[in-house]
């Protein structure tokens, strides 16, 4: 499921906002001992993060689908897209970790019928006490608000999701995305232009 790109925050009842992370998409498979992460164009990089396959190994049900982003986050847990390819040696940051933003497949079941709310119980249900695998954070209930604290804490943007839409492959209007305009990536996170 892709969000669609909007230019402005907004509120809308029975939406959810998380923050936009800066990372990289992928889809955590698991299927008995076997572990894949896969992005989005079908590339591999299960071996690239050997922590986060062995996290996803040790979870109960033996056949699961997760759809989320592999970020490094920085000391003020802002998540830095550049670091997965290297993070400068005087900077505090996190390890790669899973931010899991969905669940599609969990034990038996195909979730992707279900409406958000309910496969994001079973992802936090199943997520909780981990420490590689965490379920995105979520913002405020309102939109505008959510909108205030993306700016002040820096983050990239937000993503907005209707809590009633099934999990559908492609580009939506059930999931938007708000950018923070008028920002470039900085050595130290992310800065105003001018």
């Amino acid at each position: 499921m892709q969000p669609k790109l909007v230019t402005r925050p907004f509120h809308r009842a029975g939406w959810v906002y998380e923050e936009k992370y800066d990372g990289w998409r992928m889809l955590a498979y698991r299927r008995g001992t076997q572990v894949q992460l896969v992005s989005p164009a079908g590339r591999d990089h299960t071996r690239r993060f050997p922590r986060l396959m062995a996290a996803v190994a040790s979870l109960a049900p033996e056949t699961l689908i997760f759809d989320g982003e592999v970020c490094i986050f920085d000391q003020q847990l802002v998540s830095r897209v550049e670091w997965l390819r290297g993070r400068p040696k005087d900077e505090t940051a996190t390890p790669p970790i899973f931010m899991a933003f969905d669940c599609l497949w969990l034990a038996d079941r195909d979730l992707r019928e279900q409406d958000l709310n309910s496969r994001q119980e079973e992802l936090e249900r199943l997520l909780a006490y981990q420490e590689m695998l965490l379920p995105e954070r979520r913002l405020a209930d309102d939109g505008l608000k959510a909108w205030a604290q993306v700016v002040e804490r820096g983050y990239e943007g937000l993503v907005a999701k209707n809590q009633a839409s099934p999990y559908r492959g492609g580009r939506t209007m059930a999931w938007l995305k708000v950018k923070v305009p008028h920002y470039r990536e900085g050595e130290r996170g992310w800065e105003p232009k001018g």
